[in-house]
């Protein structure tokens, strides 16, 4: 998969909607796609935790170093079997899920490396997002980007509740489940009238979710 043609915004998002999921008692966070260690750095700011990270570009990961405790170049898939087990306090996955082949069997072997009531944090573009239902159902447009929802170096696809089964099918409890990057249009206002407002999920870009290891 390319990423050499993304812009340097790309891997150095802030994403403070995300940092205000972290735990105040976390000691030891993996990041998995630390990019250049920006949201690594605000993680130390508020807790102090050692950091480590999971990073597949090589020129972004060399940057990170800087930043995070222990740093690995490469897909996850080559490194999360041999982290060690029941370590981490919080694993986060910022917009990476949707970016690997099979991340139903990277969350099944990570749960094995948090430990008892550690979690996951992830966001997730949701499919489901008013403008892309309205481009796919409307005028049949389903076409790639370089960046969003239809990113084309996306290999998987989620919404709202394909996001919570997949935790809890794969063992996790689902703590928490809110919608992040709300759209400022009525139009799903709109839509959700002869819906009875059962579809509200089509506001939002993105689902961020708090995964806890139960047991």
């Amino acid at each position: 998969m390319d990423y050499t043609n993304k812009s340097d915004e790309y891997f150095g998002h802030e994403r403070n909607e995300m940092l205000a999921f972290l735990p105040e008692t976390a000691n030891c966070v993996l990041e998995v796609g630390c990019g250049r260690g920006i949201f690594a750095a605000a993680i130390k700011e508020k807790t102090g935790a050692q950091i480590w990270g999971i990073e597949l570009v090589e020129k972004e990961a060399e940057l990170s170093k800087a930043v995070i405790d222990k740093v690995f170049i490469g897909p996850c898939e080559d490194y999360i079997d041999s982290l060690p087990d029941d370590y981490f306090d919080v694993v986060y996955f910022n917009d990476v899920l949707e970016h690997l082949v099979d991340p139903y069997t990277v969350l099944r072997v990570i749960r094995n490396k948090l430990k008892v009531g550690g979690v996951v944090i992830s966001s997730i573009p949701n499919m489901r997002f008013h403008r892309v239902l309205k481009n796919l159902v409307i005028h049949g447009n389903w076409e790639y980007k370089d960046a969003g929802i239809l990113d084309r170096t996306h290999l998987r696809w989620f919404t709202k509740k394909s996001i919570k089964n997949m935790y809890e099918n794969l063992g996790y409890t689902v703590d928490q489940h809110v919608g992040i990057f709300p759209t400022r249009s009525i139009k799903p206002l709109f839509y959700n009238i002869p819906l009875l407002f059962t579809a509200m999920d089509i506001r939002f870009q993105q689902f961020a979710t708090v995964a806890r290891k139960s047991s």
